[in-house]
């Protein structure tokens, strides 16, 4: 070996590179505390913001253009009856009472409680431009048809709760994968470096959470740190939100600054685990967001109009309103995806009415009709319904039959509706048939794989590209599977 070789191999050995290495990582988490100081020079700063290994939520280029910057997802939980809500079908009324020839009992999940055909027990208008048919339940929403793309067939693989939920929160229906929320944030980041990235809201009336818990917005085998942040419906929104009394401010930051120190060397000798670099930014993120979360959920600062406007006065919609309103104030400060949930645990606690049809979803529309048109129409007056996608659903439909013992229905997974508004669909449209009574997706059939490849389209995500590799292989939100529904896109 040459006198040149020789030398540079003892100014540069193994530990030494690594060291620096190591070093370098650190002077980017040193170029990230001066960003936020206003210190550093615009430049470093970007180079700092959008290094993803330090910091797994810097906001990540799309795939292509995206129509929408973030998402607000209703979830309807429980399953709303598409044939009572926005899926008009007038042959079942002329049918009421007939049995449904053909009809396998084992559809819904109560095998022994199998009757005939039943009409819808609410009125139906038309309404907007678009002439869209809808259900009396919703006397605000119908105004706004024309700002939404309807799939009227959707279809699913489970007529069990947690299944179903765990399908289309994730594309797979079992636990343990990384739901669409989780993706999202995986594939785009977050615009706002002082709130989760994804947040979810939770039905706050003892109802409890929904089948399967928090397994609902889990990351799976993501990083932890692309988990939804789970906004508690009583007390603190947040644990451990606010600093202990007896810690000054001075000494949490020498605390965490400590910490990561000590992270940041062990991240030195091991670079290739990614996830304590995600770890260390989520202490940061913590102690960001002990200001920042306060006020992005302080509805009270908003004028008492807007407040009344969403219902925060009513008392059949209040908790419905305040939530539809932070969400609001959440994609307005930069969170990338929030979904809120109407609903509980289980039969009459949720939009799964098997006893009578007619209460259940009239308690449950009277909570939710207000807030959502006001927050449509409050996105819209802002200018943020163009890069917001709002999304409207459940895990499943119901049978166009009524359920023995009662007047309610079955569950059904052979057909649902999803509505669709802003973040560049094409309002006033619809997409897909079921036959004439409702029961199964007929025209144009669109599977959960295909939601969430148009949701992921939407943002600017190619659902075939947004891969993790885990156990040697390389997964997707959408499986094998998935088309994007062109059809409703502006």
């Amino acid at each position: 070996m040459s006198d040149f070789h020789s030398d540079i191999v003892d100014r540069i050995n193994r530990r030494r590179l690594l060291a620096r290495c190591g070093g370098g990582a650190g002077m980017l988490g040193l170029a990230a505390l001066l960003a936020d100081e206003g210190l550093m020079a615009p430049s470093a700063l970007a180079d700092a913001a959008t290094d993803r290994k330090l910091n797994p939520l810097a906001p990540a280029q799309p795939h292509f253009t995206a129509r929408a910057k973030s998402v607000i997802w209703l979830f309807m939980n429980g399953g709303p009856s598409q044939v009572d809500t926005w899926n008009y079908r007038p042959a079942l009324a002329k049918r009421d009472g007939q049995e449904l020839e053909g009809f396998d009992k084992n559809t819904g999940f109560f095998t022994a409680q199998v009757g005939p055909l039943m009409k819808s027990p609410f009125q139906w208008a038309q309404h907007g431009e678009s002439g869209t048919w809808v259900s009396e339940i919703f006397p605000n929403l119908s105004k706004h048809v024309d700002k939404m793309a309807f799939i009227h067939s959707c279809w699913t693989e489970s007529n069990n709760h947690s299944p179903a939920l765990f399908m289309i929160n994730s594309g797979m229906p079992r636990m343990g994968f990384p739901c669409v929320g989780s993706w999202v944030t995986y594939g785009l980041g977050s615009e706002s470096q002082n709130l989760p990235a994804f947040v979810v809201m939770s039905d706050p009336l003892g109802r409890g959470l929904p089948k399967g818990y928090s397994q609902n917005w889990g990351a799976g085998f993501l990083p932890s740190v692309f988990q939804g942040t789970w906004l508690k419906p009583q007390g603190e929104p947040i644990d451990n939100l606010k600093r202990p009394a007896e810690m000054t401010d001075i000494q949490q930051r020498a605390q965490l600054d400590l910490l990561a120190r000590l992270n940041r060397k062990q991240l030195q000798a091991k670079p290739e685990e990614l996830e304590l670099a995600a770890r260390i930014e989520s202490f940061e993120l913590a102690y960001r967001m002990q200001s920042a979360a306060p006020e992005a959920l302080a509805i009270e600062k908003e004028p008492e109009h807007i407040q009344k406007q969403y219902g925060v006065d009513n008392k059949k919609c209040e908790h419905f309103a305040k939530q539809c309103l932070i969400a609001r104030r959440m994609v307005e400060r930069g969170v990338r995806f929030v979904q809120i949930y109407s609903g509980g645990m289980e039969n009459e606690r949720s939009w799964d009415g098997h006893a009578n049809i007619a209460q259940n979803h009239t308690g449950f529309a009277q909570e939710t009709d207000q807030p959502i048109a006001a927050l449509l129409d409050d996105l819209a007056q802002r200018g943020l319904l163009n890069d917001t996608l709002v999304v409207w659903g459940g895990e499943f439909g119901r049978l166009p039959i009524v359920q023995k013992g009662g007047t309610g229905r079955d569950h059904n997974p052979h057909a649902f509706t999803y509505w669709f508004a802003g973040g560049g669909v094409k309002g006033g449209t619809s997409y897909g048939e079921t036959d004439d009574v409702g029961f199964k997706a007929a025209v144009d059939k669109v599977h959960v794989n295909d939601l969430h490849a148009t949701v992921l389209h939407l943002l600017g995500l190619d659902h075939k590209k947004l891969t993790y590799r885990y156990n040697g292989r390389d997964f997707r939100l959408t499986d094998v599977a998935g088309e994007v529904v062109s059809k409703i896109l502006a």
